[in-house]
Formats: C-alpha cells, structure tokens, sequence
C-alpha cells in the first residue's frame, strides 16, 4: 500500500519542474493527481511521463473561466479533494526602471491574482483536514535585483497563505507555503543566453550556504508534508533554499 492511497490531489503548474516532480512523488505514493499547464508541448509531455495515473487538464491560471471550468473538472474526476498545491507561476525579469505596465499586470495576475481564486474555487471541494499549498520563493524576504515585481508577487502569496489560513479554518483546511531557494529545473537554461548559462550557474551555486542547488524532488517531500503530515501547522512557510534565506 502507498503512504498516500486514494487520497485527491490537484497540481496547478504540474507539467514541468517543482510540480511535475510533486505528481511523480504523490502518484508513486498511491495519490490520484491532477495537473495543469497552458502549454501544448508540455501537456503532451506530462501526460507521456506521469501515465494513465494521472489526469493533465489544458488551464491557463490567469483565467478566472479556466479556473471555473477546472472546478468543475475536479468535481467531475474526484468529487473531493484532500490537497491543493498551487504552484503556477511565472518569472520575469527587469530592472525596476524599465519595467514595463504589461509585464508586471502579467506577473501579477498568474502570481497572485490566479492562485487567489484558485483557492477561492477550489475550497468548497476540500475535505475536512486537507491542506492546500501554495509556492511562495525566496524573492519575497531577499532583496533580488530586477526582479522587483515578482518578487512583489511572490510576497503577496506569502500574506496571502495568512490570511487564507485563518479564513479556512472554520472548514477544516490548512493553507501553508513553500518557499523555493534555487533548484535545479533547468530554467536557467531555458531562459538565459547560452553564455551566461554556466557562470550563472556556478555564481548561484557559490552564494548558497549550501553551495548547491535543489533537486525538484527535495521541495516535492516537503509540499507533501505540508499537505499531508503538518496536521497542526497553518499559515507557515517552509524555506527550501539551502539556508539561502536564512543564514
């Protein structure tokens, strides 16, 4: 038997990085999980690497309609729900001076405005004692250059899991966060020029206290603690950055 057999989960930003990793983690436990990615290529992707275990639904988290229609799909699929880990998001990066009006309302809706009503959507659906998670980062206490706006964002969710916390209490839910340092899911890759791959790289790895980066799967075991093992713990936020902001 898995540790976590026939329990609910709903992964939102599932299909690459921290959340496909949690889906692995949560399916090989015995979990029934749902993810969600805007991306056709990464949807396609996902539902080729976690199999028929697992549903993968085409959500844009930005969307209060896609939001709805996914209520609705997870009413459909698991009637209820035992955990939702809210970790669409996106980054972007500019210096505060040039920071245009479209990128930061873009940061801002997927960062803070989607995971809002995803959790206002999907609470009805959760059960007594289940726990919801949301993916904050070490940008909301560090103070990152050209990253202002998200890590304005990221902030926002950090109040957020407060104020959710305190106000799900009444039904049973737990509302707690995970704040990721830097981890290995080859963003850096994707998002940089080539040549600034590897010094950057190597420039993080150095100023992490311990001088290297996370593997997905480390953040995955501490949101499944969070949803599932920290019966008595809401409102928190768990650093999973290698001490980065706390040392």
């Amino acid at each position: 038997m898995g540790k976590y057999d026939g329990k609910t989960v709903v992964i939102t930003g599932g299909t690459t990085g921290i959340g496909l990793a949690t889906a692995e983690y949560l399916l090989a436990a015995g979990a029934r999980v749902l993810v969600t990615g805007r991306t056709k290529a990464r949807l396609d992707a996902a539902r080729g690497k976690l199999g028929s275990g697992a549903t993968v639904v085409d959500s844009d988290t930005a969307s209060l309609p896609d939001i709805d229609a996914l209520a609705g799909c997870v009413k459909n699929e698991f009637g209820t729900l035992d955990m939702l880990f809210v970790n669409a998001g996106i980054s972007r990066a500019a210096p505060f001076e040039a920071t245009p009006e479209a990128m930061y309302d873009e940061v801002l809706a997927v960062n803070a405005k989607g995971p809002y009503f995803t959790v206002q959507k999907l609470a009805p659906l959760m059960t007594e004692g289940s726990g919801v998670v949301l993916t904050t980062s070490v940008a909301n206490v560090k103070a990152l250059p050209g990253v202002s706006a998200y890590a304005a964002s990221k902030a926002a969710l950090r109040s957020m899991t407060r104020g959710l916390a305190r106000e799900l209490l009444p039904r049973g839910i737990r509302v707690n966060a995970v704040s990721p340092g830097p981890i290995d899911t080859g963003i850096l890759n994707r998002s940089l020029p080539a040549e600034a791959v590897e010094p950057t790289i190597a420039q993080m790895r150095e100023a992490n206290p311990m001088k290297r980066f996370g593997r997905p799967e480390e953040v995955a075991k501490a949101v499944a603690f969070l949803a599932f093992e920290a019966t008595f713990t809401t409102g928190a936020e768990l650093a999973v950055d290698g001490g980065a902001s706390q040392l």
